[in-house]
């Protein structure tokens, strides 16, 4: 097991290397850049879209270029020319790709160019929204999910199971930002209840409350973007439930505890469901990396939350370069680290697995 360890982390290193190549690239291809974004800020245009007008691939500007902001805008050369050098856009794309993966080898990550912060910094600011997205809503899936999915393989054929996997495929096919909305129009006063606040995670008074208080206003305020969240999870994983239910009650095993005279609840609490879920509970971590990830930057933009998603998108928009591949490198790295802890947990709960002698 050692062994496949220790391949699976050497093998993070191309993996990591190929995503940043691509991703560096492509962003080569794309207009703009962090120049013409401050130039647009300069002129009060708002951002790089509204404004841009030609320019190189990789964000300089050339001479020409620069000559044509200098007279049509009244910006001198010599300005366009520091802006370059401030970003360290002067210098060609593979010697900025070669230093950029250089200091994150050394989880030096640089600045934001228009926080004045550090992209680790940042990062930590931002992540403990997206973490409690994704722990409640994983929470809430699981919870859900098992106990739905037993009784569905308990009673499998029936209209329970009928009706109820209607409305599983039903919230499988609702986009979680689509759900979101419904949300908001039902719940937040977009046009019916306001029973839940639609921005952030706490009332502003929030440091004046009590401690229960405190944790009602935080629950009151996580709600719908957990129950947005948790939808698409929560019918993956009772599928998932009922099937290897299914496949485990038409076992050998089963037969025989039944023939022994052990009642219903005993052969599937006491022997099916030990078996039955060792594929749920050892894909906890892909489940969180899921949710974590996906969805986050429309479910935290619609309830106004301040986390890893809406980072990611205003680096997007403003060419904050940094930020960009900062958080690529630091989430691909975590989605590469949670596939391998995945693997750890299939073995944890089952011994039986043994992936070395199979990579053999």
């Amino acid at each position: 097991m050692a062994a496949y360890i220790l391949r699976r982390l050497l093998l993070i290193i191309p993996t990591l290397f190929g995503i940043m190549v691509i991703n560096f690239a492509l962003v080569q291809f794309v207009p703009g850049g962090p120049v013409e974004q401050i130039i647009a800020e300069m002129q009060g245009e708002g951002d790089v879209f509204s404004s841009f007008a030609g320019g190189a691939e990789d964000g300089t500007l050339t001479e020409n270029e620069a000559e044509g902001y200098a007279g049509a805008r009244g910006l001198p050369q010599e300005f366009i020319d520091e802006l370059n050098e401030l970003y360290g856009l002067d210098k060609p794309p593979l010697e900025r790709f070669l230093d950029m993966m250089w200091n994150y080898m050394r989880l030096d990550f640089g600045e934001s160019y228009f926080r004045s912060i550090s992209v680790t910094d940042l990062v930590l600011e931002k992540m403990p929204v997206s973490i409690t997205l994704g722990l409640w809503s994983t929470l809430i899936a699981y919870l859900i999910s098992i106990p739905l999915g037993i009784r569905k393989a308990v009673r499998d054929g029936t209209s329970f199971d009928s009706w109820t996997s209607g409305v599983i495929i039903a919230a499988y096919a609702i986009p979680g930002f689509l759900f979101a909305v419904m949300l908001v129009v039902l719940f937040a006063g977009g046009s019916y209840w306001q029973i839940f606040p639609l921005r952030g995670l706490t009332s502003d008074n929030f440091d004046d409350l009590t401690l229960y208080g405190k944790v009602i206003d935080y629950l009151w305020h996580i709600t719908l973007p957990v129950v947005a969240s948790t939808i698409a999870a929560f019918a993956t994983l009772t599928l998932l439930t009922k099937n290897s239910f299914m496949d485990e009650i038409k076992k050998h095993y089963v037969m025989t505890a039944r023939a022994k005279g052990l009642s219903e609840s005993r052969v599937l609490y006491g022997h099916v469901f030990r078996n039955a879920m060792l594929i749920v509970i050892a894909g906890f971590p892909a489940v969180f990396i899921g949710v974590f990830f996906g969805g986050s930057l429309l479910i935290e933009t619609i309830f106004s939350l301040d986390g890893l998603g809406r980072l990611g998108f205003e680096a997007a928009i403003s060419r904050d370069y940094p930020v960009m591949f900062g958080t690529l490198f630091l989430f691909g790295l975590i989605g590469l680290v949670v596939n391998i802890l995945s693997d750890l947990m299939y073995v944890l709960v089952d011994p039986r697995i043994d992936f070395e002698t199979r990579q053999g």
